[in-house]
């Protein structure tokens, strides 16, 4: 079963996000000595992300045993406003002592085939290092959309369906643009997912995800159900629709 905690606010919910992948990576590398964690884009992990890079928290995490990988990615080069990888190298991987190698980037500015293929590829070599068949990260995080997107799950779009592949190349229409996504097999291999969702203009989907009907075409976030691994919910109190 999903877990759901409710916060006060962002800066509450990025504070107990920061813990938990604090947590999470001393567990995984005290045990395997390797961390691999999947990072969001938009606009809500940001203070996260500030706050793993900050001196109360990086010191921490053994920056040089962990690998950081992506949920999706938007189809440009990484060095533009709207990139994931981005918004990560300059709020969090610039200001931590990750290494070089150990920062496996979606290749947006590819081709999106071409780009969700070498993504697939390079996923399934580094999984496979460990004897693992499946991509098995140790934390990914995830964000939500006010229309229940979740990494470039949208509704209605061809990726949603996908059984096989662990990385797609998936056209939004409404966006009028291709995404590289991690694939439902892909994110429900994961030992954990934590989405965090902030904001009221996401309550309504937030409630049709978790209490309304089994609809993944249309409310993709439902996809989301571990096989082996734990799901919790990080929202604010504006995201629930509750006061007080």
């Amino acid at each position: 079963m999903a877990e759901r905690l409710i916060f006060p606010d962002l800066d509450s919910l990025a504070q107990a996000a920061a813990e938990i992948v604090v947590t999470s990576a001393q567990a995984a590398i005290a045990a395997r000595e390797r961390f691999s964690i999947g990072l969001s884009g938009g606009s809500t992990p940001r203070p996260l992300y500030a706050l793993l890079a900050s001196p109360a928290y990086a010191p921490r995490i053994d920056w040089p045993n962990v690998h950081v990988f992506w949920g999706d990615e938007r189809c440009v080069p990484p060095d533009h406003p709207d990139s994931n990888y981005r918004m990560a190298r300059e709020t969090l991987l610039d200001h931590v002592p990750l290494l070089p190698d150990n920062i496996h980037r979606m290749p947006g500015e590819r081709d999106p085939e071409a780009g969700a293929g070498a993504y697939d590829a390079h996923l399934r070599l580094f999984f496979a290092a460990d004897g693992e068949d499946v991509p098995r990260f140790d934390l990914l995080l995830l964000g939500m959309g006010g229309d229940a997107h979740t990494a470039s799950l949208f509704p209605g779009t061809a990726a949603l369906g996908e059984t096989d592949r662990w990385v797609a190349a998936n056209y939004v229409e409404k966006l009028g643009a291709w995404r590289l996504t991690l694939t439902p097999p892909a994110l429900n291999a994961a030992a954990e997912i934590v989405v965090l969702v902030s904001g009221a203009d996401k309550a309504d989907a937030l409630d049709a995800v978790l209490n309304g009907p089994t609809d993944p075409g249309r409310y993709p976030a439902q996809l989301l159900q571990p096989e082996n691994g734990r799901l919790r919910w990080l929202v604010d109190r504006a995201a629930t629709r509750q006061s007080g």
